[in-house]
C-alpha cells in the first residue's frame, strides 16, 4: 500500500516538474518577445521547481529500498574463509588427475 502511494507521489511531483519546466520556457518566450531583460524567474515558478524536486528525491528514497552500506567489509564481515576461496569461476572437473588414477586408468584399458 505505501509503494503505490509514494509512486502516485513521484508521479505528480514529475508532472509538476515538467509544468514548472514548460512555464519557465513560457516566461522566457514572454521575455523575448517584449524585448525585455531576462533577471530572474518569476518566484512561484522557482518555488514550484523546488519543491517538485525534493517531493521526486523523498518519493525515490522510499521506493529504492534498503541501502547497502558504503564501507566494503560490512558485507563481508558475516563470511567466513572458506566462503572466499569458493568461487565457482575457478572450479576444475576436466584435469589430468583421472589419467594418473590407477582405477581409471584400468577402466579406459578394458573398454
Amino acid at each position: 500500500m505505501a509503494k503505490i502511494f509514494y509512486k502516485v507521489v513521484l508521479t505528480v511531483a514529475f508532472i509538476s516538474l515538467l509544468h514548472s519546466a514548460i512555464s519557465a520556457a513560457q516566461h522566457r518566450s514572454y521575455i523575448r518577445l517584449n524585448e525585455l531583460e531576462f533577471t530572474h524567474l518569476p518566484l512561484d515558478v522557482f518555488i514550484q521547481t523546488l519543491l517538485s524536486l525534493f517531493t521526486i528525491m523523498y518519493a525515490v528514497l522510499h521506493l529504492a529500498g534498503d541501502f547497502k552500506e558504503i564501507k566494503a567489509s560490512a558485507e563481508l564481515e558475516n563470511k567466513s574463509w572458506e566462503t572466499f576461496r569458493n568461487i565457482p569461476s575457478f572450479y576444475v572437473f576436466s584435469h589430468r588427475g583421472g589419467k594418473c588414477s590407477p582405477s581409471k586408468a584400468s577402466l579406459e584399458e578394458s573398454e
